[in-house]
């Protein structure tokens, strides 16, 4: 993870003061990019402990193109990811019934976009495409519809909004376009998040898992997180662990489970604790 840390580096060393919806306010820079390569081993950050469980049930929750916080609960009761923007959703809303629905967030746009003659399920056909037309280069789910990101819509509009995947001498790599980045909560999920994505559509396509290229547009650090960096940055970063996933034959993005997923010699500091900015 040595890329995720040089970058929390650069924006404390050449970042500018911005404010921001929040209102906490930032050190921001504008476009950068990092690769990992999963030969290297499992991107999961070290030098503070990744929230593995609340990571892997919010990506098997995107997956099945739910728009439910309760579909959430039920994949891991304890994922608390999501529970203050649905409730600053609830009150902007003002919705008093309490069902659980965000409106069309990421894995509603994953799996049933709204187009003009159909509704689209980008997931599976991009993964059909893949093994059909492994060269294409419309290999591309796009989480952000501009006619569905407003405040009354969506609890938060897709900070990663658009994702490519390329094949490449039987190794699938993916890269992600990603407009909003909190750099300390935030990105260290999103990258592990990605990384297993990639990995669960290598398995179904009989591709080996390539690289996770993460473009990051607006990259910030709250300043009420600046404390917390400094002291991840003090520490001494572990090698990164592995990733097994149970053969139990998945054909489809569909039939991957919550326990099919482990993290071998996964060595971490202790937690790095910050409030998230709704």
């Amino acid at each position: 993870m040595k890329q995720y840390l040089d970058q929390l580096r650069y924006i404390l060393d050449h970042g500018v003061r911005k404010e921001d919806r929040t209102g906490v306010g930032t050190i921001s820079c504008f476009g950068l990019q990092a690769r990992y390569d999963m030969r290297d081993g499992f991107p999961a950050v070290t030098t503070k402990r990744l929230v593995w469980k609340s990571m892997l049930s919010e990506l098997l929750w995107f997956v099945s193109g739910s728009d439910n916080i309760n579909d959430l609960k039920e994949i891991y009761p304890h994922n608390k990811l999501w529970d203050g923007n649905y409730q600053d959703y609830l009150k902007r809303t003002g919705q008093r019934d309490n069902s659980g629905s965000m409106g069309r967030i990421y894995g509603v746009q994953w799996r049933d976009w709204r187009g003009a003659e159909r509704n689209v399920d980008q997931l599976n056909e991009t993964i059909d495409l893949i093994r059909t037309s492994p060269g294409s280069r419309r290999l591309i789910v796009n989480a952000w519809n501009a006619a569905e990101v407003a405040p009354e819509d969506v609890a938060l509009p897709p900070c990663h909004a658009f994702f490519q995947f390329y094949v490449a001498e039987g190794r699938l790599s993916l890269l992600m376009y990603q407009r909003s980045c909190d750099m300390f909560l935030g990105v260290p999920l999103n990258i592990a998040s990605y990384s297993l994505l990639l990995h669960m559509v290598a398995r179904v396509t009989r591709l080996e898992p390539g690289e996770f290229i993460h473009t990051l547009a607006d990259a910030h650090i709250y300043l009420n997180h600046l404390d917390a960096v400094r002291e991840q940055l003090s520490r001494e970063p572990f090698p990164l662990p592995r990733i097994h996933i149970e053969d139990r034959g998945q054909k489809t993005i569909d039939d991957f489970v919550y326990d099919d997923f482990r993290l071998i010699d996964y060595r971490c500091h202790s937690a790095v604790r910050a409030e998230m900015a709704v």
